[in-house]
């Protein structure tokens, strides 16, 4: 653009054009999720092809090229031919595990714009002296077309030439659009088989034919089966112990009787809370069996991750402003009126001491990752704060983007599209 005088200075006013523009409008970049607020997401092996809209004003022909880079990686750029309608497509694969990241760039192509005018111009008969007027203002473009002889149209519409212009001319009216995101997640993230187990359930019957309390060991016993059935993962409700204080009996009765283990979802007792594993289960040494034993028969291991306590908890006592309180100080149990869950007491994500409540829960999955874990089954996760899954996992993804994370949530539809994102 012309640069603006002295005497032009009067006449600019507050809607004065702006100093900076472009004829190159990038119109649309797909895909993208919410503007671009998460990432989308793909599995292992997969590609993402990238669709832009870009425009220009008049018949101008423009350039456009796929940039995408995997974390901090120097971007590797490709180009994206015109498939019609003003859309132009690359695509990139997604070969690691992580992030990758993805942007369009578009210019106007000043030499494809003369090459193709020039062809026009060759094909319909334009005399040869009006040609090579023409070459003259090709050679202006690119100095390699000095060099041609007077009449040489062929050689000015040469392919090569136009790659070679195209790698080195300015960019004239470049273009960008923001950085994407793409997160790219194991296989089994896309599609798996899950087998739900309750190592309770395991045993086989005594010698007098009643029923056994079963362990890990006797569930790992099962696993060669359940692999051959086909299945991919195994998936584990809570092996942790179980309270006792407003145990819950069989169909979910106020009073447990004697010999009932009470809900796995009433996590924690003086044995040890999410961390811990149940003795009558074997405890730690059977659940680092169980998925040693997983690994040689080719399962993944799942463990469910219920954030809520039993009142024997020991958070319970060691950190009770993690927790609501009701007027009178007590503790409040959980609640979906008129269902009453006094074994269950849930956790305030809101407290005054929220952070280090929020970086102890992401210690649970710590804590089971470092022992073998990768799969995680989530209890009611759209029952907390949503910032707190979008800080959680990403935190979790960045150091192990192996890791699996599958929402079991019964809610509306805007709310479990956003848990999936």
């Amino acid at each position: 653009m012309p640069a603006v005088t002295e005497q032009d200075a009067p006449a600019l006013a507050a809607d004065a054009p702006p100093d900076d523009w472009t004829r190159v409008v990038l119109v649309s970049v797909r895909p993208q999720v919410d503007g671009g607020r998460w990432p989308i997401q793909r599995a292992l092996g997969e590609t993402v092809e990238v669709v832009a809209g870009v425009i220009v004003d008049g018949h101008d022909k423009v350039a456009a090229e796929l940039e995408y880079a995997f974390g901090d990686d120097e971007p590797q750029a490709v180009p994206m031919p015109l498939r019609w309608n003003d859309e132009y497509v690359a695509a990139f694969p997604c070969e690691r595990l992580g992030r990758y990241r993805y942007r369009v760039r578009a210019w106007l192509d000043r030499f494809a714009t003369w090459q193709d005018q020039f062809r026009r111009r060759v094909e319909g008969g334009v005399p040869k002296a009006e040609l090579e007027t023409e070459l003259i203002d090709g050679a202006r473009l690119v100095r390699a077309v000095a060099r041609f002889e007077k009449g040489e149209a062929k050689a000015a519409l040469d392919d090569d030439l136009l790659a070679l212009v195209q790698a080195h001319a300015p960019r004239d009216g470049l273009v960008e659009s923001d950085w994407l995101g793409v997160r790219v997640d194991p296989e089994l993230a896309r599609f798996a088989a899950w087998y739900e187990f309750f190592p309770r359930s395991a045993a086989d019957p005594g010698p007098d034919g009643a029923p056994r309390h079963g362990t890990l060991d006797d569930a790992a016993a099962r696993l060669p089966r359940i692999a051959e059935l086909g299945f991919d993962i195994v998936y584990l409700p809570p092996i942790h112990p179980i309270g006792t204080q407003f145990r819950k009996g069989k169909d979910n009765a106020p009073k447990a009787e004697p010999g009932e283990p009470g809900s796995p979802w009433a996590i924690g007792a003086k044995e040890g809370g999410h961390t811990s594993v149940a003795p009558e289960l074997g405890g730690m040494e059977a659940f680092e069996r169980f998925v040693r034993k997983a690994d040689e028969v080719g399962l993944k291991v799942a463990l469910d991750i219920a954030f809520q306590s039993s009142p024997d908890h020991p958070w319970v006592t060691e950190h009770p402003e993690w927790f609501q309180h009701r007027p009178d100080g007590t503790i409040r149990y959980a609640e979906n009126p008129p269902k009453k869950y006094q074994d269950v007491y849930p956790l305030d994500f809101e407290s005054p001491a929220w952070q280090a409540l929020w970086h102890a829960l992401k210690g649970v999955f710590d804590f089971w990752i470092e022992k073998g874990v990768k799969v995680f089954r989530v209890d009611n996760p759209h029952t907390k704060p949503f910032a707190f899954w979008a800080w959680c996992l990403e935190a979790l993804r960045s150091a192990h983007p192996d890791t699996i994370f599958l929402a079991e949530a019964f809610a509306k539809p805007k709310t479990m599209y956003t848990l999936a994102k």
